[in-house]
């Protein structure tokens, strides 16, 4: 990596940043050490330090559309289980288990899961339970890839289901070969309806031409990708995604049911961020 410090520009962020990542590559998995080597060296220009408003305006406006934290399986009531992959310092982690939800962490990088568990061992409250009758929820750190099944089975050697995702700065983290399997493992790890992916679309206003991370995320991106997880979708020449008809799904595709822009959000994202949900069909 160029040493900042010594040149006369020092880059901004993002190009610190970009230049970080060519070292590392998504055909070896080695952009697993690139996160990790982040979080050892504490360089986070991504780290908001709280949940993102949006997210607190979804969860208390849109119950219509989360419902509860509770669901009832084979005659049992039981917690609903919210994953946030790739959850930094796991300030969302937090937030959904004050909510009542089961929450699981996931992180790639073992110093981020050290740094998660240190944050939440010093800050409980400042997540305070939302509601007496419903508690808290279980909080639960994961190290593992989320595109690999290890971390992600059960006692039995099954998929284990979430009946809530949360993305945000996870997809435009990753570069855009990896949005096919993105998309696929979305929808093979969200439970059926009225399970919920809640998407944080972040950054919307960027071009592509420019790259990442964060690398530009449209609305058009989700859009075509969720439609047909596990397929190559085409760009244009300016990385733009080439939009088709939206009844041109496959089995896995998953149905954005609501989309809004965030009347609040983290400054960065002001004007710009829009919540879309998704649910299977």
């Amino acid at each position: 990596m160029v040493d900042a410090s010594r040149e006369v520009n020092p880059p901004t962020d993002r190009e610190r940043l970009r230049r970080h990542f060519q070292k590392f590559s998504d055909a070896d998995n080695t952009y697993v050490q690139g996160w990790d080597d982040l979080w050892q060296t504490g360089y986070l220009p991504f780290d908001r330090e709280q949940p993102s408003p949006a997210l607190i305006d979804t969860l208390k406006g849109r119950k219509e559309l989360i419902e509860n934290p509770f669901v009832v399986e084979n005659g049992t009531r039981r917690r609903k289980r919210a994953l946030v992959p790739g959850c930094g310092r796991g300030y969302d982690v937090l937030l959904f288990a004050s909510c009542g939800y089961d929450a699981y962490g996931l992180e790639c990088s073992e110093n981020a899961l050290k740094a998660c568990k240190e944050f939440a061992a010093r800050s409980g409250d400042q997540y305070p339970v939302w509601s007496k009758e419903v508690g808290q929820g279980q909080i639960h750190w994961i190290c593992g890839d989320f595109f690999k099944d290890d971390w992600s089975r059960d006692s039995d050697g099954k998929t284990l289901n979430f009946d809530l995702i949360y993305d945000y700065t996870f997809l435009c983290a990753l570069s855009p070969t990896l949005r096919p399997n993105w998309a696929f493992r979305m929808s093979q790890l969200l439970a059926p309806p009225p399970a919920v992916l809640i998407c944080l679309e972040f950054p919307t206003a960027k071009e592509p031409s420019t790259g990442g991370p964060p690398f530009a995320l449209r609305s058009a991106v989700y859009l075509q990708h969720l439609s047909r997880p596990g397929e190559t979708i085409p760009y244009d020449e300016n990385g733009y995604v080439i939009e088709q008809a939206s009844s041109d799904t496959n089995e896995r595709a998953l149905l954005r049911v609501a989309h809004w822009k965030a009347e609040r959000t983290h400054k960065i994202g002001e004007g710009t961020d829009h919540v879309s949900i998704w649910r299977h069909k």
